[in-house]
């Protein structure tokens, strides 16, 4: 123990100094534990910075991963509207757009030269059952949902251009992700928080079906039952408790405990956008986000975590010192179209700041690198075959595909 360490230490309360000590002793944390966690400020929050990078380190190592990807926004129709969102468009917006079986193919194929390997497919939920204009458009693309469409359009770029497609529909059924499974390497959907109360009037959530904590459960358990790699997350800010995100947390680590198919978990935070309903939010502050990562770091240990680094430009490495390892999917090609303000930082700028912080970045593929040490379920055959043609035997992308 250094002398900072032994003198933040020595300041802690026992309570406090007791969780800390089970979590670096390995122990499962309960849920008062989290609670406790979540509260930390002054020398409590050093300390508990302290042990989520010790604790990361000892499971994940010093190596900080990313996914080189295109963005691809296939639809932004989307039958609800949250709070504090300006991606979902209704049929009269002039903004509103279904991207081509063209306009897709040229965004995947804008992307290989760009060293890119990952497609991620984000759109809008279920907006044919809202929209009569949807189903319309959808029948003459010769698809009955959308679901259908986004199907058919991770199998062309799978196809043309080699790329892993990794979709993020919103919730789905059994027969969807049955549908989905063998075209995308993974997938994704955020929980964002297991609390009901924000679906209430006046609440993020409100009139959000897709929304209700419940229904996200299944279908992240039900990707589990299917062997899906999955990556799903919390949004911070939208008006949750400290305790609501312990609780997510929680739910989280339970399904991925019965089905070991949850490969990152992200801690997002809320960027307030103008033209919401949510535009005088107050957004999470970097010490309140960097509390978060640890919690989840010590309550999810071994777990993959992320969070986004261009929705802090000024302060992402910070996050390397609450916890993650994971900065997520960066483009060089697209925007980040859920948030647009926010661009991705530079691949050659990321790596310059991962080093200094005194990790090494490598390049990860839409699957995680323990998802394809064993012929557990979870690599899909027909993708197996170009996976290990860009990986090591690390399971990360071949040094000699890096772009420096």
């Amino acid at each position: 123990m250094t002398t900072l360490e032994h003198s933040i230490h020595s300041s802690l309360s026992s309570d406090f100094q007791e969780t800390l000590a089970r979590a670096v002793a390995g122990h499962d944390l309960l849920p008062q534990d989290g609670y406790r966690l979540m509260e930390a400020t002054g020398s409590n929050l050093s300390a508990l910075l302290l042990t989520a990078s010790l604790v990361r380190d000892r499971h994940k190592g010093r190596t900080a991963t990313y996914s080189r990807k295109v963005f691809i926004p296939l639809t932004n129709l989307c039958r609800q509207k949250c709070g504090y969102c300006t991606f979902a468009k209704a049929p009269g917006d002039p903004l509103a757009h279904t991207m081509s079986p063209d306009e897709v193919l040229a965004v995947a194929e804008a992307g290989r030269p760009q060293g890119c390997k990952e497609a991620m497919f984000s759109l809008g939920e279920r907006p044919e059952e809202m929209y009569p204009q949807v189903r319309e458009q959808l029948a003459h693309l010769g698809h009955r949902s959308m679901v259908s469409y986004l199907r058919a359009m991770c199998e062309l770029v799978l196809e043309q251009t080699g790329l892993l497609p990794h979709a993020n529909p919103g919730i789905l059924t059994r027969e969807e992700l049955a549908e989905l499974r063998d075209v995308n390497a993974s997938m994704g959907l955020m929980l964002e928080n297991v609390s009901s109360r924000l679906t209430a009037p006046g609440g993020p959530h409100w009139q959000c079906a897709g929304k209700l904590p419940s229904t996200r459960l299944d279908t992240i358990a039900c990707a589990g039952e299917m062997k899906v790699p999955f990556t799903t997350g919390l949004l911070i800010g939208i008006g949750e408790t400290p305790q609501e995100r312990v609780d997510s947390l929680l739910a989280i680590k339970e399904l991925h405990a019965r089905y070991g198919h949850i490969q990152e978990v992200i801690i997002q935070n809320l960027r307030v956008k103008e033209d919401t309903a949510m535009r005088g939010w107050r957004e999470p502050s970097l010490l309140d986000m960097r509390r978060t990562i640890a919690v989840a770091r010590l309550l999810l240990p071994a777990m993959n975590i992320q969070s986004p680094p261009n929705l802090t430009p000024q302060a992402y490495p910070l996050y390397l010192l609450a916890g993650i390892n994971d900065w997520g999917g960066i483009s060089p090609v697209t925007s980040d179209f859920i948030n647009p303000e926010a661009p991705w930082p530079g691949i050659a700028d990321l790596k310059a700041v991962t080093e200094e912080a005194g990790f090494e970045l490598r390049e990860r593929l839409a699957i995680y690198p323990e998802y394809l040490a064993q012929r557990n379920g979870f690599v899909r055959e027909s993708l197996r075959q170009r996976i290990l043609a860009w990986t090591d035997h690390d399971g990360y992308v071949r040094r000699e595909e890096e772009p420096w």
